[in-house]
This record gives structure tokens, C-alpha cells and sequence, in this order.
């Protein structure tokens, strides 16, 4: 096992990778940024590192700072959590290249999976089933509407090198793609230094269903389950829940078998994520992207299958098998995962600010994921995300239930957050139903989103 450990990132997801670190009897070194030097994962780490300014790219996106950082507290491992460092191809090649483990998949792999043209051909190539769409991007919007005549609209643009729900729109007709091209395009350039786009077929019903998978150490690769992650505001989940409510039994195994395809298709090795869209019409998956790192959302699938995926990734980083043997636990009752972040809950407009109050719920099937505590400050300068509120059950009406009572007794008391807006997603009856889809926000609250 690995001795020592760099956690590369910040808040939740940092002391997320210590808890385990530490159990495992792992030393670990937290870096962070000055604005982050009163946060509970600087104080809980081994060893902590000041890298540099409250601008990430000072700080956090700086690899040379974080390498540094390692070199100077004879760290043996860097685990970059995820955003920042996370999927950047070159910095987990200079990682290896300096003589340490990178607890993340190949280099290769992240590049492959990096350029979204690039992965969906590949994904083709494996035999994953894809949406109808493009194989090279559109230099133009000439060129566009003659690729969007050919797929059908309504068409979804999406900026090649995106993500996290950045750089895509939908075009209803050609006048409309004309327009949401230059956007598109110009926008892409402007965030990813790529003003590649890319032309899918646009599912105006649709559902995001995302798979776990783990690439061993002996180079196989094992499916632990899905996610169900359709409750989105502005493309970016809020709301996430396993098993999928959607799926019958052989619209998972199919799922699942697709997963491991794509996996072994770039020679993945360690934590990664397969995400796809479901259309409810047809019963058919497409895959959409695959993310090449650990997921926000990773703790649902902890639950259900009762194992630490950071353990498992700390254990193909070092070589070693995984904690279930040869074939993966099943899977058993439900879990659902509720964002909590620092925004209003009716606009979603961030609302940062000093917390003097932060009291975290208990109970059977509660776990919490935070990054804040009382008399510490959500400061304006990244992701809102200031905690996750992870509930199980027997079955998934009993973590509904316990669900509500969990964010009526979270509280929160300085800067704004969205459990009320959660609260309403746990009672609306389409999600209580289990047969929604990524417009459930939209049909919430459509008056409040014009």
C-alpha cells in the first residue's frame, strides 16, 4: 500500500480522501490556497502545504506548484479528487515522470477521453452504442447545418473539449443552429482553448444515467452499478440516486456490459465514470462522455455495494487487488445523494459567506460529506458545493423518507444554500415516482426559471 499521500484538491472531497487515508494508515499531505487555510481538510491532514493564491490557477491548477509541493514532504502518491488537476492528461504524465504514483488512470486514457469527437469515436469503434451524430466536428456554420440536415434535429452543440455541463445548446431548425454555433464556438475557444464543436441528436426527453467502473490493477475492468443523475439545474446534477428507477434488468446488464467495453477500449485503470443518456421512448443508452476520475456523486454507489472507492483506488494505484476479490459485491437497497450548495435555492445564483451556524443531521443510512463547519467562510473564488447529504435504505421509499428528515434537520446558517429547493425535489411527485427525467427542474418551478 501506498505510505504517503498528496491530496491534490480542496474541501469536501479533500477530507473525503484523507478519512480513508488515514484509516488505511496512509500519511497525508493536504495543499491549499489562502483562502482556504481555515478549512477543516487543512487542519486534518498530516501534513499541510500552502501553494499560493485564492485563484485557482495560482494554486490549485498549478501542477508545478502541487509537484513541488509533493517533492518537498517526500509524498510517494498524489490523488487529485476531482475539477482542477483532475483530468489534465499532462500533469498526471509528469506525475509519473517525477517518480511518483498517480492515483488515476492512464495518461493516455485521460487524453483519449478528453476531447469529446475524439471519445465517441472510440466509444463507436468498441461497439458502445452512441447517438446519432458527428465523427468530425463542424468547421463552420455551413458546414453544421449540412450535418445537422443529416442527423435530424432538434440538434445538440456541444464544445468538444467541455464539460461539466459548459459549452452546449439545443437548436430547434437551422436559423437556430446558425445562431447557437458562433455561441457555441466562440465560447469553447474563449473557456477550453478549443473551438471545436460537435452535433448529436437532441433527446427532448431524456434521462442521464452515468456507470461506475474500476480498472484493476491485473487489467481487467468491473461495473459497479449506475447512477441515476437526471435532476439537473443548468446541465449540472443536484440530485443523484442508485439503482436507476428507469432500468428494467436487461437495460442494466446491456448498461453495464457498454461500460466495461468502453473501459477496456482505452486500457482504464483505476476509478472512472461512463456516463450516458437513457431515452425513455425507446429503452436505448447512448453513451455521452467518460469521465476519468472520481465523481462527485461516487458516495451513492458506496452505499449500495457497501465498499470505499477511494480504498479501491488506492489499491490499484499501489498494485494490489481490490478489497472484493475477483467478482464485485451485489448490489443491495437504494441510496440517494442531495447536493448542498452555497446559492439560492430559487435562482441557483451563487450566495457565498461566512457560516456561523452548520448542525449536520444523524441517524440510520445519514452519512454527510462536508467541506465547512461553523466559523469557517464560502468564499467566492470555486464550486459552491459545500456538502453532501448521502441517505440509504432498505428500498428507495425508505430513503425518501429518511431523505426529507435529513434535510429538514440540516442547518445552515450564513451563506445562502438550496436545502429548501431540495426539500421540494424530495416531495414532487414525479421524482416520488421514480419516472423523471432532466427536465424535472424545469417542470417544477417553470414561472421561476422564465
Amino acid at each position: 500500500m501506498i505510505e504517503s499521500l498528496l491530496v491534490a484538491n480542496r474541501g469536501e472531497i479533500a477530507r473525503r480522501v484523507i478519512r480513508t487515508a488515514r484509516r488505511l494508515g496512509v500519511r497525508t499531505v493536504a495543499v491549499y490556497s489562502d483562502a482556504d487555510a481555515d478549512l477543516p481538510f487543512v487542519r486534518e491532514a498530516d501534513m499541510a502545504v500552502p501553494i499560493g493564491s485564492a485563484n485557482p490557477a495560482q494554486s490549485y491548477r498549478n501542477g508545478q506548484l502541487v509537484l513541488n509541493a509533493a517533492k518537498s514532504t517526500k509524498a510517494q502518491a498524489i490523488h487529485p479528487g476531482y475539477g482542477f488537476l483532475s483530468e489534465n492528461a499532462e500533469f498526471a504524465e509528469a506525475v509519473t515522470a517525477n517518480g511518483l504514483i498517480w492515483v488515476g488512470p492512464p495518461a493516455s486514457a485521460i487524453a483519449a477521453m478528453g476531447d469529446k469527437i475524439q471519445a465517441r469515436n472510440l466509444m463507436a469503434d468498441a461497439g458502445v452504442p452512441v447517438a446519432p451524430g458527428t465523427r468530425e466536428p463542424a468547421p463552420d456554420a455551413t458546414t453544421a447545418r449540412e450535418m445537422a440536415e443529416a442527423i435530424g434535429y432538434p440538434i445538440m452543440l456541444k464544445a468538444a473539449a467541455g464539460g461539466g455541463g459548459m459549452g452546449m445548446a439545443v437548436a430547434a431548425d437551422a436559423s437556430e443552429l446558425a445562431a447557437e454555433y458562433e455561441k457555441v464556438r466562440a465560447f469553447a475557444e474563449r473557456m477550453f482553448g478549443s473551438g471545436d464543436v460537435l452535433l448529436e441528436r437532441y433527446f427532448p426527453t431524456v434521462r442521464h444515467i452515468e456507470v461506475q467502473i474500476l480498472g484493476l490493477a491485473d487489467g481487467s475492468v468491473v461495473a459497479l452499478g449506475e447512477r441515476e443523475c437526471s435532476v439537473q439545474r443548468r446541465n449540472q446534477k443536484v440530485v443523484e440516486e442508485s439503482p436507476s428507477p428507469a432500468l428494467d434488468d436487461q437495460q442494466r446488464r446491456d448498461l453495464l456490459a457498454a461500460a466495461v467495453r468502453a473501459g477496456q477500449a482505452v486500457g482504464y485503470r483505476n476509478a472512472g465514470t461512463v456516463e450516458c443518456l437513457f431515452d425513455p421512448a425507446s429503452g436505448n443508452s447512448y453513451f455521452m462522455e467518460m469521465n476519468t476520475r472520481l465523481q462527485v456523486e461516487h458516495p451513492v454507489t458506496e452505499a449500495v455495494f457497501g465498499l470505499d472507492l477511494v480504498e479501491e483506488q488506492l489499491r490499484i494505484a499501489s498494485g494490489l487487488a481490490p478489497t472484493f476479490g475477483a467478482v464485485p459485491p451485489a448490489p443491495r437497497g437504494h441510496a440517494i445523494e442531495l447536493r448542498i450548495n452555497a446559492e439560492d435555492p430559487r435562482r441557483f445564483l451563487p450566495g457565498p459567506g461566512a457560516v456561523t451556524a452548520w448542525v449536520e443531521p444523524e441517524g440510520d443510512g445519514v452519512r454527510v460529506d462536508s467541506g465547512y463547519a461553523a466559523g469557517t467562510t464560502v468564499t467566492p473564488h470555486y464550486d459552491s458545493l459545500m456538502a453532501k447529504l448521502i441517505v440509504s435504505g432498505a428500498t428507495r421509499d425508505e430513503a425518501i423518507e429518511r431523505a426529507k428528515a435529513a434535510v429538514a434537520a440540516f442547518e445552515i446558517v450564513g451563506p445562502k444554500h438550496n436545502l429548501p429547493f431540495l426539500a421540494e425535489v424530495l416531495e414532487f411527485p414525479e421524482f416520488v415516482s421514480g419516472a423523471y427525467d432532466t427536465g424535472l427542474v424545469g417542470r417544477m418551478r417553470p414561472a421561476k426559471r422564465r
